[in-house]
């Protein structure tokens, strides 16, 4: 006999649950502008799902979100939830091929998208798309005329968030998130990295395609008003007006969000304490830079690791964590990425005490990949999810990532895989071979950096200037402008070992700097 399915299990009854209990809060804001409160937010998204529903979309389509930061992709995504429907998140900043990639491959019946995207969304060749949305447009106002009706009732492992990774091997793969997923990083949130109480604060000045947007479930949940700047995305300035402008307010950024924050003048012009905390991740923090952070935000730092396999939810730091090391003086700890996060379990696959690959089980980590067996068998073997993360444990449970085994670079919180880069510049006629790697970068944490090897001699600094400027022309043609590498380094071969691979280890070393470029 099937097991009975309950509305539950559906995340967005955690936001049914907050109108409930708390219909007055306000939920959704823009800038210092309240929207709505949880009632009106909960009717809102109750009726465009059932506008959704009504139109023909059924529990288990897939439903892309390929906008900036706006109160209205908050709208969308818990109306997918509420509907029984996937949210398929897509980074706006996609170049049109890999959007179509992502759109197809998902099946994506609909598309909510921004005004910048939906005059591209109709050049694109998607057979299954169906309809493309503007967010906050007359046709979205409309889904929300008819009608509510309760949470669809979904099973505990059904999809609720499909999303793409970057692609290692030149296609981006479907990470498939469940509910039970989100409501137990939900948990994971509450007791691992920040409590949060009804009429709390979160701003959202990253991406709600990403972390952000996962964060805004733990937030709903407990009936905190969920704010996107107006500027739509991270600006210094704006960020210290919102601090000032809300009480125990609280933001997730990536590291180099955090960086340009301190050193912006306007972090002086505001009182700090009604800044409950900034949860950072995304990329590596380097231990002077939380130094310098602390030094100008106090005791409000708290760092999370994990992957979109495992959303946000691998080791925490909390803010009490990041303290603590501060005032002891134990740059090792600093330099970690924190213990399990509850109900995670965290090994090393290496010989006792050694550096190996990070591996990762528990109820956050995700049911697999979209269509795609192999890999899924691949990266869960043996019960546990392999991250592809080179890291240590501690005799205290702290990990230290000690480097990425697949090469990824992270540029301003940013995912980018060589591979993908690598890809696009062989398409080059004069490319011969090509290594990309990163490279520390002051404001970004990282930046690219593509060693080529030219089938043509350049003689002079201009030939070089113009092959360089051939090379940047057609990344920008075939992907995403923050993918593009920053610099060149023409070189007359690649350091390789005796089975021909390639040493990018002695690359990054030779390239260090931008001196060395």
């Amino acid at each position: 006999m099937p097991r009975p399915s309950s509305p539950a299990l559906n995340v967005a009854s955690l936001l049914a649950r907050a109108a409930r209990a708390w219909p007055r809060l306000p939920a959704v804001a823009r800038g210092s502008a309240r929207l709505h409160d949880y009632a009106a937010f909960a009717a809102r998204v109750a009726r465009q799902a059932a506008g959704m529903r009504a139109a023909g979309l059924a529990p288990g389509d897939r439903v892309a979100i390929v906008a900036r930061n706006d109160p209205a992709y908050l709208d969308a995504l818990f109306a997918c939830w509420w509907a029984g429907v996937v949210a398929v998140p897509v980074n706006a900043k996609l170049h049109p091929r890999e959007l179509a990639w992502v759109l197809g491959d998902c099946g994506a019946r609909w598309a909510f998208v921004d005004e910048d995207w939906h005059a591209t969304l109709g050049g694109l060749r998607l057979p299954a798309l169906e309809r493309g949305v503007v967010l906050g447009g007359r046709e979205h106002d409309a889904l929300a005329d008819g009608a509510t009706a309760g949470p669809a009732p979904v099973e505990s492992d059904a999809p609720a968030w499909l999303f793409y990774t970057s692609g290692t091997t030149g296609r981006p793969k479907g990470v498939e998130i469940t509910h039970a997923n989100l409501v137990a990083m939900t948990r994971c949130f509450l007791s691992d990295v920040e409590s949060i109480a009804p009429g709390d604060a979160i701003l959202h000045p990253a991406p709600l395609s990403h972390g952000s947007g996962l964060y805004a479930v733990p937030h709903v949940a407990r009936a905190a008003v969920n704010v996107v700047p107006a500027s739509g995305g991270f600006d210094a300035a704006e960020i210290v007006d919102l601090v000032g402008a809300y009480d125990r307010s609280l933001f997730f950024a990536a590291p180099t969000m955090v960086k340009r924050l301190v050193e912006d003048p306007s972090i002086g012009r505001t009182d700090l304490g009604r800044l409950k905390a900034i949860v950072y991740g995304g990329g590596p923090m380097y231990v002077e830079d939380a130094k310098a952070a602390f030094a100008a935000l106090g005791p409000r730092l708290a760092q999370i690791y994990g992957q979109g396999e495992t959303p946000m939810t691998i080791t925490a730091m909390g803010r009490e964590l990041v303290a603590d090391a501060i005032a002891r003086g134990d740059d090792a700890r600093l330099g970690s990425v924190g213990v399990a996060q509850t109900g995670m379990e965290v090994a090393i696959d290496a010989e006792a005490g050694g550096a190996g690959e990070v591996l990762v089980r528990g109820p956050t980590v995700m049911r697999g990949y979209w269509r795609n067996p192999e890999a899924t068998a691949a990266t869960l073997a043996g019960g546990w999810l392999h991250t592809g993360d080179i890291g240590a444990l501690d005799a205290d449970g702290f990990l230290t990532l000690k480097d990425r085994s697949k090469d990824l670079i992270i540029s301003g919180g940013s995912n980018i895989y060589p591979r993908e880069v690598e890809e696009a510049l062989l398409r080059h006629p004069d490319v011969l071979e090509v290594a990309v790697i990163g490279r520390r970068h002051p404001e970004w944490g990282e930046e690219v950096v593509a060693c080529v090897v030219s089938r043509r001699e350049l003689p002079d600094a201009l030939a070089r200037a113009r092959f360089e400027a051939s090379l940047d022309a057609l990344c920008l043609a075939e992907i995403a402008r923050f993918k593009r590498p920053r610099a060149y380094a023409i070189v007359d071969e690649l350091p390789k070992n005796s089975a021909g691979k390639v040493l990018k280890t002695e690359l990054r070393d030779r390239f260090a700097s931008a001196a060395g470029a």
